[in-house]
């Protein structure tokens, strides 16, 4: 393949990932400081792009120049952002994840598929209260504020008021996007784990506040059985609208997930790869995006469908997971 042709395929793809409301010409004169005459040039392979080129546009479209180029290795490229040393890392994050939901609602046709291992921190942000705790747990015992080592959780405690607007818009971003879950009964565990050992550390400054939390996740719990219900989703206390993004829960009692989640957008795929808790590192790379669809596809023929569908599955489900928050409460003295 000549360099006219390997050229115009790279602006190709950088097009497959570009929110089609965009200008590839735009975009990539900005970029690189040029004219769109210019742009246009590089576009239809008139002009060579050089190396500083091509590392600026790679670098901010977050794609590989070794899969462009065809060159055959085994290297799956992933790109990411693990926390800093400094700053606000909570705030940080959540801008972040804001971020990465606009940009998924930028595509006309977009859907996310979930393999869950946890229920997705973001469905938590609709209530205030499973709020503040995710705040405070995340804060003190992931991240490591210093200034929260040694505090104790309380549901009066202002401090996390000022995360809950970030995470509504999270949770209204979110709600516009199609999801396909896959879940197991163990997937309720991780937000049980931490109530449980927030309890048993004696880190609640008032007792009640547990208490308080458990119900509010079985509240939540009401909510996603009621979405899986309609086959929509919804804020919590509304109702699901005809234009309401559409909603999917296989139960599969195989395996348990991994919290990997792809993303498709128009013709383009993305994975993202949970790491350090909180964080996610995402690959463009097709054949590897292509594998994960087609692992998902698979599990999913392998699961039981609870949304719309399998009223009995999905009451069976549903009051399994109560079942586990209910033993959790027992031990709450």
């Amino acid at each position: 393949m000549d360099s006219n042709n390997v050229q115009v395929i790279f602006f190709q793809h950088l097009k497959a990932l570009m929110p089609p409301h965009l200008s590839m010409v735009d975009e990539v004169a900005d970029l690189l400081g040029i004219s769109n005459d210019s742009a246009y040039r590089r576009i239809r392979g008139e002009k060579p792009i050089d190396l500083q080129e091509a590392q600026k546009l790679c670098t901010h479209f977050k794609m590989s120049l070794d899969q462009m180029m065809h060159l055959k290795s085994d290297a799956i490229i992933f790109t990411g952002r693990i926390k800093k040393p400094t700053g606000n890392l909570f705030e940080d994050w959540l801008r972040q994840v804001e971020q990465q939901f606009q940009f998924v609602n930028s595509f006309q046709k977009r859907h996310i598929y979930w393999l869950m291992k946890d229920i997705p921190p973001f469905v938590t942000f609709q209530i205030p209260e499973l709020v503040a705790f995710k705040c405070y747990f995340w804060m003190k015992s992931i991240l490591h504020y210093p200034d929260m080592k040694g505090l104790k959780f309380s549901l009066d405690d202002p401090r996390y008021d000022v995360y809950r607007e970030i995470c509504l818009k999270i949770v209204n971003l979110m709600n516009k996007v199609p999801t396909t879950e896959i879940w197991n009964v163990e997937s309720i565990n991780s937000t049980l784990y931490q109530l449980n050992y927030t309890n048993e550390s004696g880190s609640f400054k008032n007792p009640n506040d547990v208490k308080t939390l458990y119900a509010k996740f079985e509240l939540l719990l009401d909510h996603i059985e009621r979405q899986a219900d309609a086959g929509k989703k919804f804020m919590i206390g509304q109702q699901p609208k005809e234009e309401s993004a559409e909603y999917k829960i296989f139960v599969n009692q195989m395996i348990l997930g991994d919290n990997t989640v792809l993303v498709q957008l128009d013709n383009l795929r993305i994975t993202f790869l949970n790491h350090s808790v909180m964080y996610f590192v995402g690959t463009q790379d097709e054949d590897f995006n292509n594998s994960m669809f087609d692992n998902l596809e698979n599990l999913m023929s392998k699961s039981t469908l609870i949304s719309s569908v399998g009223e009995r599955e999905r009451n069976q489900f549903f009051n399994k997971l109560r079942e586990k928050i209910y033993s959790k409460q027992e031990t709450v003295s």
